[in-house]
């Protein structure tokens, strides 16, 4: 079981940055891969960004592309998800997701992970 708690969330300008962590506990956190998604108001939740378990591969979604990083911590069970050039569509609750499959290529399935935090709300100015 792992359990996963996000925190860095706030209100920010448009433009402006953001740096999220997700916490894991339990000891087959590097064994996992990560991922980020968000959920805007009345939509769907939706895949932003993911990294595999040493943290040598990753994908993100188109709209966050060149603005997003994923990255993480293996020593610290942390992953991040830096947003630089924050936009009012991005705003959303934001979750961080682990997938305990153990070496498969990293998802953008919502439905392929299964530990999911609470979520941080990111809410962006224009």
């Amino acid at each position: 079981q792992v359990q996963l708690v996000e925190s860095g969330g706030g209100l920010v300008q448009s433009g402006g940055s953001l740096r999220l962590s997700c916490a894991a506990s339990g000891r087959t956190f590097s064994s996992y891969a990560m991922g980020w998604f968000r959920q805007g108001p009345g939509k769907e939740r939706e895949f932003v960004a993911t990294i595999n378990w040493r943290g040598s591969s990753t994908v993100y979604a188109d709209s966050v592309k060149g603005r997003f990083t994923i990255s993480r911590d293996n020593a610290k069970n942390t992953v991040y998800l830096q947003m630089n050039s924050l936009k009012p569509e991005d705003t959303a609750v934001y979750y961080c997701a682990a997938d305990r499959r153990v070496g498969v290529v990293p998802t953008t399935q919502v439905s392929e992970y299964d530990y999911w935090g609470q979520g941080t709300q990111v809410t962006v100015s224009s």
